[in-house]
């Protein structure tokens, strides 16, 4: 419990009088009148719910010791009242928001007058959780250079194991009604510290520090612990409590942000107040930030295949296009010739056209695949071959003008191609059998492009190879984004993923097309990979595997090595290869080489798979 200073009852009944008739509510006179009783304190404003008790009111003189200033983005200071009442729910702290660089110093005491609000960061429809404020304020500065109120540490005996209460039914799913819990839920917890001073001590760089200058820690260093230093998110009940967002509150060019990787150490003490924003919610906006002690983290290589195994890849180059730095494509080169070991096939994901997302019509890729494989030769690797579909102009998604789709590199040397009447976007190749196998009607080929799933989405792509002899189904997919999700932070609870049912019926699309091949060859070797854009867990990765046509061939590694993207401090599975029932022995890498670490290639890790047809 924070220390306190509990007011008398009958203080207290006259407060509660008060807000009951309106008198704490209404007109500044009012106010006034009010506070001649017993004046506004800040967690008379922060309430015991979410939601401000005095919400659009206007209150006269609260006091507090200002505790943090940001003069950039959001402009404003938050101030803590050092006496505090004996309600572990109801926050001492607040934002004042001057939307102009404030006039105050830390340590100052003040008194404010203004308007309670509550903002959403990121807008109403993002879901996002308010923050409590008050704006248009008047500020008068009682005193300066006081002693800050003591910061609340945060730490894993602090934060509970339970991540959020489950929304009310009767609104929607939402949790703003409902009186925290501090003691039993980590959101509430996080919530009754709103706009408070906290601290935290050495804790584990879980998200490695990105190029909005933020990265994440857990202050739970067993809590689903990645192989490598990171934090599972392996189920819909795995959030991870202990992970909290780090700013800082100096400016970039007076201190620049630390740069750190997962599995490094952010050492010493981070303080500094506590916020609520629409990256990532609860954010620790440090005024005393701790130093980055490296670890040992290094880029995985997976071994290279055997002369009889086939070797089959995914990788996401994030939007590559000939206007990227020629840096990009010799670093994305490297990691497939040193770090994959050069796979016979590669499902490349957004590949742009050539000139990137310059929107002018150009669908054609081309440029960009002929400057990557010439990377991938000078860095030592096979003189790969390609094969993709031109998609129509502006009709998968991705950034505008940037045309992005899959494309197959597979290294002739060890495998061909079986081409078979090439489609076009807008054309389905289809399944026949032949001599007893199965085949594609034409290869390379789209999988139902005109599928009302894939609208403004990118339509899988299919192919034949051919390895000593046996051939080899591969399906090379990007499903449709997370965009329009909500985050873990929601305020709905469980929030609402909303773009999980498109993704569905992709994962239906596709697993009743591998359906096809396995009716016309039970023994089809079939691998379906990509950018799937959802969870092992998921309903997506489900229907892809619906009636044992596809395995998810990672959930063959331990649960602490399934992840190929790191959100927010969760290492999570985005990236998978799947296998028919003819693939039954292979090994799998999951190659750890970006999402861990602040300077990346790309922000997945690629997936290689391999065996023996």
């Amino acid at each position: 419990m924070r220390s306190s200073h509990p007011r008398s009852a009958a203080v207290a009944a006259l407060v509660a009088s008060a807000l009951a008739t309106g008198l704490l509510a209404g007109s500044a006179d009012a106010a006034e009148g009010a506070v001649s009783a017993d004046p506004i304190r800040i967690h008379d404003i922060q309430g015991t719910t979410r939601i401000s008790p005095l919400v659009g009111k206007q209150v006269a003189d609260v006091a507090g010791i200002v505790t943090g200033i940001r003069t950039y983005g959001s402009r404003g200071f938050w101030m803590q009242d050092p006496d505090a009442d004996d309600n572990d729910a109801t926050s001492e702290g607040v934002f004042v928001f001057t939307n102009s660089v404030p006039t105050v110093a830390v340590g100052d005491a003040v008194k404010v007058s203004g308007l309670v609000g509550e903002y959403v960061p990121g807008g109403a429809a993002s879901g996002n959780q308010s923050v409590t404020q008050i704006s248009k304020p008047v500020v008068t500065v009682v005193s300066s250079g006081n002693a800050l109120p003591e910061a609340t540490v945060i730490n894993e005996y602090t934060v509970p194991a339970a991540y959020a209460p489950a929304g009310d039914p009767a609104a929607a799913g939402s949790i703003n009604g409902l009186a925290l819990e501090p003691s039993r839920y980590a959101l509430d917890y996080y919530e009754s510290l709103e706009g408070m001073n906290v601290r935290i001590g050495t804790s584990r760089v879980v998200g490695a520090t990105d190029p909005h200058a933020e990265l994440w820690v857990t202050v739970k260093g067993w809590e689903n612990t990645a192989k490598r230093g990171g934090t599972i998110y392996g189920s819909y009940e795995s959030q991870n409590t202990g992970r909290l967002q780090i700013q800082q509150l100096a400016p970039l060019a007076q201190q620049p942000f630390p740069v750190a990787n997962v599995g490094d150490k952010l050492t010493g003490t981070t303080e500094g107040p506590l916020d609520f924003n629409q990256f990532g919610g609860y954010t620790l906006v440090a005024r005393t930030l701790g130093t980055v002690t490296a670890g040992t983290l290094a880029p995985e290589k997976t071994k290279a295949q055997a002369a009889n195994e086939l070797a089959v890849a995914t990788y996401n180059v994030e939007n590559l296009d000939p206007t990227d730095p020629q840096e990009k494509f010799d670093n994305l080169a490297k990691a497939v010739v040193e770090n994959l070991a050069s796979p016979d096939v590669v499902a490349l994901e957004e590949i742009q056209d050539d000139n990137g997302a310059k929107n002018d019509g150009t669908v054609s890729a081309e440029q960009t695949l002929t400057k990557f494989t010439a990377a991938i030769t000078a860095a030592g690797g096979p003189a790969y071959q390609w094969r993709y579909v031109t998609p129509e102009n502006n009709k998968d998604g991705g950034e505008p003008g940037g045309n992005i789709r899959q494309v197959f590199l597979f290294n002739p040397a060890r495998v061909s191609f079986t081409e078979r009447a090439p489609g076009d976007a807008a054309t389905a190749t289809g399944v026949v059998k032949e001599q007893g196998k199965a085949a594609l009607t034409h290869s390379p080929g789209r999988i139902d492009p005109a599928n009302p799933a894939w609208a403004d989405s990118r339509k899988p792509l299919a192919g034949e190879f051919v390895f000593r002899g046996k051939t080899v189904f591969v399906i090379a997919n990007h499903f449709g984004s997370k965009g329009g999700d909500e985050g873990l932070t929601s305020v709905h609870q469980p929030p609402v993923r909303s773009s999980e049912t498109k993704r569905l019926l992709q994962a239906q699309a596709v697993n009743g097309f591998v359906k096809e091949l396995l009716a016309a060859d039970k023994n089809a070797n079939v691998i379906a990979l990509g950018d799937i854009n959802d969870f092992e867990f998921s309903a997506t990765a489900n229907a892809l595997a619906d009636g044992g046509a596809l395995y998810p061939a990672i959930k063959s590694l331990p649960k602490a090595e399934r992840y190929s993207y790191v959100y927010q401090g969760n290492a999570q599975v985005l990236d998978q290869i799947l296998t028919s029932p003819a693939i039954k022995t292979f090994t799998y890498d999951s190659v750890h080489i970006n999402a861990e670490f602040s300077a990346q290639n790309s922000d997945h890790d690629p997936q290689v798979l391999r065996f023996r047809p």
